[in-house]
C-alpha cells in the first residue's frame, strides 16, 4: 500500500492530511481521487503530484512506491 499525503487545499478537498491506497499506477490514482473526492478532482490537474519526491508521468507504476505528495499550487512570499 501506498502512503497518500495531502496538503494545504487538497487537504481540505479530500477530508484528511493521509491516507493508504493501492492503486497500480499514478494514472489510476489520479482517477480513483477525482471520484472519491470530487472537490479534489476540481483541483487535482493543477497539483504537483511526486511520486517518492519526483514528479512521474501517469503511467508511472505505483508498486513499491512509499508515499505519494498532492501538493496543490501554493502562492506567497
Amino acid at each position: 500500500m501506498t502512503r497518500i499525503r495531502y496538503f494545504a487545499a487538497a487537504e481540505e478537498a479530500a477530508g484528511r492530511a493521509e491516507e493508504h491506497r493501492s492503486e497500480g499506477t499514478l494514472g489510476e490514482l489520479r482517477a480513483a481521487l477525482a471520484s472519491e473526492y470530487p472537490g479534489l478532482g476540481g483541483i487535482l490537474p493543477r497539483c504537483a503530484v511526486l511520486v517518492d519526491g519526483e514528479r512521474r508521468d501517469d503511467d508511472a507504476p505505483l508498486a513499491g512506491v512509499t508515499t505519494v505528495d498532492v501538493l496543490p499550487p501554493f502562492a506567497g512570499g
